[in-house]
């Protein structure tokens, strides 16, 4: 059972000791370093905060907690329910908001949430804002209102609509050609918002939806990080409905993958690749993915005549770089889609659209795009972390071994190797050590990390 603070929120396991977990007493005392950060931002009158959940168990407990700390300060909250990571980001900037709070441990098990913080523009707070709020929640500037200045709690449930109409109206979603392709896709949606969302978005573009794990009560059927391994009912549903391809996001709907008509996985990472392809053919430019990502995304944009740039990992690193480059399409190999079109935000809904574009104006089975894309085989292992660990130590070590190789220390390490690549670095998420690592092969992608691991052991005297 752990809490961990960092720039992606305040992440923790329910229940347990406060200050050890993600107690109510944790989520009121972060609810309110929030509250008093988006207070120091601006001199004014009246602030207003957004508030959205995924469909954890734990979900609204935690969110009348936030919501009411809020109250208590006297900001007013937009109370959008059950929604999704990138519908909330949304709303922040439709409803001209101060900040917004999603409550939602993305792909983690249903012990888990999260407060997933956002500024007045819809975006995860940089790494100074972060600091600021544990500053703040270890100090006594928290400050709570008087009787006749409290906050409002107001309701609006409508927000997923208003997504969804905004995808709509993108110049590169074609509606019409979307329709006429009569397209049927299975989504599994792990039972959380996915199933509101998805199905709602497929409808709105003609796509008939064959549902699967699409009731949003937060008894997540598997792991739901949307992963081969736990996708097995998907792809059979693909195939036994004889559905065009299939569809899985996380409980909040920022990770996006898909499993071809076969019941074969499309590649976690090519989801990004795909879109991108789709993106750059009609808007060339240049792109952006974090550093545990494909080469496969840097060799489709050279293709168009675009430059590729790396950022750390973690969606606000790859937005601030999207941003310095001017990127026209950018995410993460997790299945994080970012088009600064909608918004600067991971989407899983626009990915969609995209995609769906995309094959519509193709017309060409999901196996048959996926031919089209260089093979790279990446291998995604990790260490649990112990107290004996000494993580910067032991990643500076392999640093010095591999100095003749190409590095990059902007999270973590990173050694490219002519023909495959290393990514070592401590997760923003779990106590762990995550080795990422992509090769020609799956063998040797595997085998690669497997070494790696062991010359932690090594370093670790483990």
């Amino acid at each position: 059972m752990t809490l961990i603070k960092s720039i992606s929120g305040i992440r923790g396991t329910i229940g347990g000791k406060e200050g050890d977990n993600l107690t109510p007493i944790d989520a009121v005392k972060y609810a309110a370093a929030y509250g008093t950060w988006i207070q120091q931002q601006r001199n004014k009158q009246n602030y207003k905060v957004v508030i959205g959940r995924d469909a954890r168990i734990s979900g609204e407990m935690i969110q009348q907690l936030v919501m009411n700390t809020l109250v208590g300060m006297g900001i007013h909250v937009v109370d959008v329910g059950l929604s999704t990571t990138p519908t909330v980001e949304m709303a922040v900037t439709m409803e001209h908001a101060d900040g917004g709070i999603i409550l939602t441990a993305s792909h983690n098990p249903k012990q888990w949430n999260a407060l997933k913080l956002l500024n007045h523009k819809g975006e995860f707070l940089n790494a100074q804002a972060g600091k600021q709020i544990l500053t703040i929640a270890n100090s006594d500037a928290m400050i709570f209102s008087e009787i006749d200045d409290l906050g409002t709690i107001t309701k609006n449930e409508a927000y997923i609509d208003l997504h969804i109409e905004e995808i709509l109206q993108l110049d590169l979603v074609t509606v019409s050609a979307i329709k006429k392709a009569g397209f049927k896709v299975a989504v599994d949606a792990v039972n959380s918002t996915g199933g509101i969302a998805v199905p709602l978005l497929l409808e709105a573009l003609g796509v008939e939806p064959v549902k699967l794990f699409c009731t949003p009560n937060g008894e997540f059927p598997h792991n739901p990080e949307p992963l081969k391994e736990h996708l097995g009912d998907l792809m059979k549903k693909v195939v036994s409905s004889h559905s065009d391809f299939g569809i899985v996001v996380d409980p909040d709907v920022d990770r996006l993958a898909f499993v071809d008509e076969n019941g074969t996985m499309f590649g976690e990472e090519y989801t990004l690749v795909a879109v991108a392809d789709y993106v750059l053919q009609n808007t060339p430019g240049n792109t952006v993915s974090n550093l545990s990502s494909s080469r496969a995304l840097r060799d489709i944009t050279e293709k168009y005549g675009g430059t590729y740039y790396a950022s750390a990992v973690g969606e606000v690193n790859v937005v601030e770089k999207m941003k310095e480059v001017n990127a026209v399409i950018g995410g993460e190999g997790n299945g994080g889609i970012i088009y600064p079109k909608l918004h600067y935000g991971r989407d899983s809904l626009v990915g969609i659209a995209l995609f769906l574009s995309y094959l519509a104006q193709e017309r060409i089975p999901v196996s048959g795009l996926r031919k089209r894309y260089p093979s790279y085989f990446m291998s995604k292992k990790k260490i649990k972390l112990t107290p004996q660990l000494d993580v910067d130590s032991i990643l500076k070590q392999i640093e010095l071994k591999y100095q003749s190789e190409k590095i990059s220390t902007i999270d973590g390490v990173k050694i490219d190797f002519p023909t495959f690549w290393v990514h070592l670095r401590k997760s923003n998420t779990e106590p762990i050590i995550r080795i990422y690592t992509e090769a020609e092969t799956q063998e040797e992608a595997d085998k690669i990390a497997d070494r790696f691991i062991d010359e932690i052991k090594q370093l670790a005297g483990l």
